[in-house]
């Protein structure tokens, strides 16, 4: 078996919920050793945020869901009480061994309890200690909570997603998953990664990073943001209209609806011989994309018809015939059930103690030399805490009865 990236990485993960989370299952996915520490008796809030749970012998829900499940795979799970001096001592005495320190407490949170960076760091130079916060550590909002929904709205995201307000229906609306959330994670386990590359090639001093949900929300805005930087004009909601090569949207057929989009004027004339409509090549309001985005509701409109004339199917087969990105507006079961997610394997079994038969996303990434071929389920709650104390700090039987029994652990 493959030697994986970060094989020779430990992370301490004391992240709750989802951002944080998602990173440090990054990462344990990419070969780290990854130890989730979590509260004795509820563990990560996460844990209770809803069903489906996963069903016990007992055919009762567990508080294995699926949220939890979403994000805390090839870790393991450690529970101590950070609010006792004794707990204190342990996560010190683990991130003093850690190559990495992951949390998302509030700022300052954690300096209480003796476990901020600078007392982390004077245990170990190297450490990457990494802070995940809604709004970062400085500003105006530092001290401020908040979650996905909230970021949202305030990045402006919301404001350029949903139909536009004249429609029925129309107004801000937020995306389904907690998209703040993913692409926090996602900035997090990068800047992690470089962190680790530049302790390695300059000395070996690690550093601190300042990571917020709100910084990156506004950050994947993108050319949306551009839009604003560059001209002064604000984005206006276009629903499942896109902003550059027209047209590009959902268009309902007499059965469904398929997502399109023609990104350039070669793909738009083969777009017209498609639908049987070589004369919209040549319309004066649309024979360029430039003219096709200014005139984007009248194209739109003389596509729509065309489209609601036939089946998700035939269009489907007309339009891959001439070569024109589009697909189906597919729900989850018919995403599973694609044969190109079939293929590539989106889900893979990662067999849970209460499941046997669990599945699990596949991480998304491919390696030609290194794999990632491990999905052990997400740990239950407390699952390796006898086995990490005893192998990381030598706690022997008679220790650990006495820290559970005070609470400790």
């Amino acid at each position: 078996m493959a030697i994986l990236p970060l094989s020779t990485v430990r992370v301490l993960d004391l992240s709750r919920v989802l951002a944080g989370p998602l990173a440090g299952q990054m990462l344990a996915d990419l070969g780290a050793d990854v130890i989730k520490v979590e509260r004795p008796g509820t563990g990560d809030d996460s844990r209770v945020f809803g069903a489906p749970y996963l069903t016990g012998p007992d055919g009762r829900p567990t508080r294995e869901n699926a949220f939890y499940l979403s994000a805390n795979r090839n870790k393991k799970s450690v529970t101590v009480n950070i609010a006792c001096a004794q707990g204190q001592d342990i996560i010190r005495r683990l991130a003093a061994k850690a190559d990495v320190v992951l949390e998302n407490y509030k700022v300052g949170d954690l300096k209480r309890y003796g476990l901020d960076y600078d007392a982390i760091r004077s245990l170990n130079p190297g450490v990457i200690y990494c802070s995940v916060t809604g709004y970062g550590q400085s500003g105006p909002y530092a001290k401020k909570p908040g979650y996905d929904a909230v970021f949202q709205g305030q990045s402006g995201l919301m404001s350029v997603t949903g139909l536009p307000d004249h429609k029925p229906g129309g107004g801000p609306m937020k995306v389904g998953p907690s998209i703040a959330d993913v692409i926090t994670g996602l900035n997090v386990s990068n800047a992690i990664l470089a962190a680790l590359y530049s302790r390695d090639a300059n000395g070996g001093t690690g550093q601190f990073i300042d990571v917020a949900l709100l910084d990156c929300m506004v950050a994947a805005l993108s050319h949306y943001a551009q839009i604003y930087l560059t001209s002064g004009e604000v984005p206006v909601r276009r629903g499942t209209q896109g902003n550059g090569g027209m047209p590009s949207t959902l268009f309902p057929c007499s059965d469904g609806a398929i997502m399109l989009t023609a990104g350039n004027d070669v793909q738009y004339a083969r777009l017209c011989d498609a639908v049987e409509r070589p004369d919209l090549a040549s319309h004066p309001l649309f024979h360029t994309n430039i003219l096709r985005v200014e005139n984007r509701d009248a194209l739109t409109a003389e596509f729509d018809a065309i489209f609601r004339r036939n089946t998700v199917a035939h269009w489907l087969e007309r339009l891959e015939a001439f070569g024109i990105p589009s697909g189906p507006i597919n729900t989850l079961d018919q995403v599973f059930a694609d044969p190109q997610m079939r293929h590539r394997g989106m889900a893979v079994p990662a067999p849970h103690p209460l499941a046997p038969d669990l599945r699990v996303l596949r991480n998304p990434l491919h390696f030609s030399a290194t794999p990632i071929t491990r999905y052990d389920a997400p740990p239950m709650l407390g699952q390796h805490t006898d086995a990490v104390l005893a192998d990381e700090l030598g706690f022997d039987a008679d220790t650990l009865a006495r820290l559970r029994a005070e609470g400790v652990i």
